[in-house]
């Protein structure tokens, strides 16, 4: 399939790097608001076609799917320009502000008979898959702690005076938005949607939240995740059972999962080595979906993005975190 991007961050260009890795796409296109930017990325990856015009762009008969991976708060109405010309959209998580955005994009995008994800990592990998399966090996689940806490450079900008887009509201930022998703996606993944949550912030003065916990509450157990911009974490991914526990090294991409049987004490290693362009298989698999027309694995992948963006929709109002585009 003959690919666009829009997008010029060092994301556009892990994307299309794994894209080419999967054979499944041939760049074409970049979009950037600035040619000179666009030229350098379209030289670099070899794409034919130069774009500072997304109608332009969204009209070209030579692209088939695009990638979106600009600022979070134009992802909605730079979707909906694509999906109405008949372009299968993936768009870099989150993947919109709210459940209202969501709810008429895919609308936009079944009227269109086109499709659209959302591009997040490591639910497509092996070891998320192998994890899923083997999760019974644990019992009775009990607890979870599944933490993303990774000190963000843009804060220093921020501590400056600055604000930068995943700071701000302009551009609906926030730490839950930008890292917990991963270990929300994880979570809801593995265990389904929680029968309540609850989210508890450190709000930055720009109104979002620079580091938060999420509190998750299952029939038997409680899952926390933990994630924040503002500090570097070395904790692990936890999730605890009555016969074992899973230990992995991180919540995205999942480079290692341990088990560890809580009657012999023994460990051992259910994971694989990943590709070093680990979104090579999230890009396999939406090709697979678009190219099989696999209705079962793209609804479940709708219902996974719906059930993240709700929960993320609600733990802002619980702490009256409301993005410009909102108000």
């Amino acid at each position: 399939m003959n690919l666009g991007t829009v997008g010029t961050g060092w994301i556009t260009s892990s994307f299309i790097e794994a894209a080419q890795l999967s054979k499944e796409f041939k760049l074409v296109g970049v979009y950037s608001r600035t040619v000179e930017k666009a030229e350098i990325l379209a030289d670099t990856y070899n794409a034919s076609e130069v774009f500072s015009d997304l109608e332009e762009m969204a009209k070209s008969e030579k692209i088939d799917v695009v990638y979106i991976a600009s600022p979070n708060s134009v992802h909605f109405e730079q979707a909906l320009l694509f999906l109405k010309n008949k372009k299968h959209v993936i768009c870099e998580k989150p993947i919109f502000s709210n459940t209202g955005e969501l709810e008429e994009a895919f609308k936009t995008a079944e009227a269109n008979g086109v499709y659209l994800f959302e591009a997040i990592r490591n639910i497509h990998t092996p070891n998320f898959k192998t994890l899923k399966e083997k999760l019974p090996m644990a019992g009775e689940i009990r607890s979870a702690i599944l933490p993303y806490i990774k000190y963000s450079s843009r804060y220093d900008l921020f501590l400056q005076g600055e604000e930068p887009n995943i700071f701000s509201s302009t551009y609906s930022g926030g730490a839950l938005v930008d890292l917990g998703v991963y270990p929300l996606y994880l979570a809801v993944g593995l265990f389904g949607a929680p029968k309540k949550s609850t989210y508890i912030p450190v709000i930055l003065r720009s109104g979002v939240d620079g580091s938060g916990t999420l509190v998750l509450e299952y029939e038997e157990f409680v899952c926390t995740i933990l994630c924040s911009k503002l500090s570097h974490s070395t904790i692990l991914c936890e999730i605890h059972g009555e016969e074992g526990t899973f230990v992995l090294e991180d919540a995205a991409p999942i480079s290692q999962i341990e088990f560890y049987d809580s009657h012999s004490k023994d460990s051992k290693t259910l994971s694989v080595p990943l590709e070093e362009k680990n979104m090579v298989y999230e890009c396999k698999n939406i090709a697979g979906i678009i190219n099989t027309n696999n209705q079962k694995e793209y609804q479940e992948l709708k219902r996974l993005s719906e059930i993240v963006l709700k929960i993320t929709e609600a733990s802002r109002k619980q702490n009256n975190i409301i993005f410009d585009s909102e108000k």
